[in-house]
């Protein structure tokens, strides 16, 4: 079973359609949407400000999320956090995918549909433009995604919402 716990009097506000993996953490100011899964080994510590995982969106294995005072994490509806990723205070779009093992800075915002790719590191206050893709260490805007980038983009949120799915269905309810 998840480890759910509450923070200075704030417990987490989980949505009974979202799927949280059985060694998933999830601490204190988050709230996690209808449809939203948090795979194993992710952690979500709103211990500082909120955090906000959208509707249908998937943080896959060993993400972490938190904040800072005053700078919270909000990840649309829809979206894709890859493996290992970091987003620390950052503003993800709805539709968008962020690639494994990249890290996103506090004040850092993401556009609608946007993709960060693999690695990439997303500095203090930079904003990627929506349906871009964001590349490097530091993150630079490599242009508008082809059309095949962007279907592949938009697809992953969809993918993990069947994945889900068919754990819950399997007897690996979660929470």
């Amino acid at each position: 079973m998840a480890l759910i716990l509450p923070f200075d009097g704030v417990t987490p506000e989980i949505d009974p359609t979202a799927w949280i993996a059985p060694n998933a953490t999830v601490i204190g100011k988050v709230r996690i949407g209808p449809g939203a899964s948090v795979w194993f080994g992710a952690v979500l510590r709103g211990d500082m400000d909120r955090i906000e995982l959208g509707a249908g969106s998937n943080l896959q294995d060993n993400v972490v999320v938190h904040t800072d005072e005053g700078v919270p994490s909000i990840i649309g509806d829809n979206v894709g956090v890859g493996h290992l990723a970091l987003i620390h205070g950052a503003t993800i779009g709805a539709g968008s995918l962020i690639g494994m093992g990249a890290k996103l800075l506090n004040g850092s915002r993401v556009g609608e549909g946007a993709f960060v790719a693999a690695g990439a590191l997303v500095l203090e206050g930079q904003e990627i433009e929506a349906g871009h893709l964001a590349a490097g260490l530091p993150a630079k805007d490599r242009g508008p995604m082809n059309d095949a980038m962007a279907e592949r983009v938009r697809i992953n949120a969809f993918t993990y919402q069947e994945l889900a799915a068919q754990y819950r269905s399997g007897g690996l309810a979660g929470d």
